[in-house]
C-alpha cells in the first residue's frame, strides 16, 4: 500500500497504489501512465480525448496495471472534482496525482488571441491548479497523505520566443506550488509535492497544437522520448521529498546557464529560437488543432505517447542517473576525498 515511510522519506509505488494521471491520453501524459501500470498500480486516467483513453488503458492494463478512464476537461474545476470522486469511488483513496496536462500556442504575442490566450492559460495553469485542489482534498484526510507531482519545464524558468502562454502558465504553476508548500509545511501536512522540469520531448503536441509559424513545430534539440520523462515522474513519485527534478542535460544547462547570465542566454534565443522550434517543412493543411477540442476525437487518431521526431530522440538520460543516484555518488565521492587525504598524510609521514 502507498504511504508507507522509508528512510529518506522514500514511498512505495505498486501494487494497490492509485494514481492520478491527467492528460493522460497521449504524450508525457500516457506514457506515465503506461509506466505506474508497469509498477502493478491503479492508474486512473484523466483527459478529454477518449479514443486515446481507451487505448492509454489498454496499454496500463498490458503492462501490468489496473485502469479506468474518466473523460474530463481539466479547465473545469467542477469535472475535475467530479473525476476525483469517481476515482475514490472506485479505489478507496488517491495516493498519486500527476498533472501532465496542457495546451498552447506557437506564436508571437502579438497574433495570440485573447480567447486562445485564456484557453491555454485555463487548461495549463488552471487545469494544474484544479487538478492539486482536487488532489488536496482527498490526500489531506489520509493517514499518510499523498503525493502530488506537477509535470514542469525548463521553461518555468527560462522563456522562449513564440511560447509565451505556455512559458507564463508554467512559470505561474511553480510559483502557485511554492506558496503550497509554505502551507503545508505550516500545517505539517503529510502530503508531498514535488515537481519535475523536462526538456523537449518528441511527444504528438507539435502535431496537433495550434500554430502561427511558417514551419512545422518541434522540440528544441537535443530531443528525448516521452519514456525518460516518465521514468522521471515515477522517480519522483516515490521520493517526493526533493522539492524537484531536473530530466535532461540540457535542462540543467538552461537552468543553470539562466541563473549565471539570463542576458547572454535571453540574446541566444533571441538569435536562434525562431529557428529551434520550426522544421524547414510546412505544417499540413489539414493537421488538427487541439486547444478548443481533443485531436483525437470519435473520428480521431490515437496519437500515442510519441510524436513524429523519434529518429532523433534519446532514450536515456544521463543527468536523471545521476540524480537518482546522488548520494550514493557523494558518498563515493567523500569516501574517494578522506582516501586520497589518508594517502597524502601517510606520505607526508614517510
Amino acid at each position: 500500500m502507498f504511504g508507507a515511510r522509508h528512510a529518506g522519506g522514500r514511498r512505495t509505488v505498486g501494487p494497490g497504489t492509485v494514481v492520478v494521471v491527467t492528460g493522460a491520453s497521449a504524450g508525457v501524459g500516457r506514457a506515465a501512465a503506461r509506466a505506474f501500470g508497469a509498477r502493478g498500480a491503479s492508474v486512473a486516467l484523466l483527459a478529454r480525448g477518449e479514443r486515446g483513453l481507451d487505448a492509454a488503458a489498454d496499454e496500463v492494463r498490458a503492462a501490468g496495471g489496473e485502469a479506468m478512464t474518466v473523460p474530463v476537461d481539466v479547465a473545469d474545476a467542477q469535472a475535475v472534482d467530479a473525476a476525483a470522486d469517481r476515482v475514490t469511488r472506485a479505489y478507496g483513496r488517491i495516493d498519486v496525482w500527476v498533472n501532465a496536462a496542457f495546451t498552447t500556442v506557437f506564436a508571437p504575442v502579438t497574433e495570440v488571441s485573447p480567447e486562445e490566450l485564456r484557453r491555454a492559460t485555463e487548461v495549463t495553469y488552471l487545469g494544474s491548479v484544479h487538478g492539486i485542489r482536487a488532489a488536496l482534498r482527498r490526500m489531506t484526510g489520509q493517514p499518510d497523505g499523498g503525493t502530488i507531482v506537477q509535470v514542469g519545464s525548463a521553461l518555468a524558468y527560462r522563456s522562449v520566443p513564440l511560447q509565451s502562454t505556455y512559458c507564463g502558465a508554467k512559470s505561474a504553476i511553480r510559483g502557485f506550488f511554492d506558496s503550497l508548500r509554505c502551507e503545508l509545511r505550516h500545517d505539517r501536512s503529510p502530503v508531498r509535492l514535488t515537481m519535475v522540469q523536462l526538456p523537449g520531448l518528441d511527444t504528438p503536441q507539435f502535431s496537433w497544437v495550434l500554430s502561427r509559424m511558417d514551419g512545422h513545430p518541434r522540440p528544441v534539440a537535443p530531443v528525448y522520448a516521452p519514456e525518460v520523462a516518465a521514468r522521471g515522474i515515477v522517480y519522483a513519485a516515490c521520493h517526493p521529498r526533493r522539492r524537484e527534478y531536473w530530466v535532461g542535460g540540457s535542462t540543467v544547462a538552461t537552468l543553470i546557464g539562466n541563473r549565471l547570465a539570463p542576458a547572454l542566454l535571453e540574446r541566444y534565443l533571441a538569435r536562434t529560437g525562431y529557428g529551434s522550434q520550426q522544421t524547414g517543412e510546412p505544417r499540413p493543411a489539414d493537421a488538427p488543432t487541439a486547444l478548443w477540442e481533443p485531436a483525437d476525437g470519435p473520428d480521431g487518431t490515437d496519437y500515442g505517447a510519441n510524436g513524429v521526431f523519434g529518429g532523433e530522440a534519446r532514450h536515456r538520460s544521463a543527468q536523471l542517473w545521476l540524480s537518482r543516484h546522488r548520494r550514493r555518488l557523494a558518498g563515493a565521492g567523500a569516501l574517494a576525498a578522506l582516501g586520497a587525504g589518508a594517502l597524502a598524510a601517510v606520505r607526508r609521514q614517510g
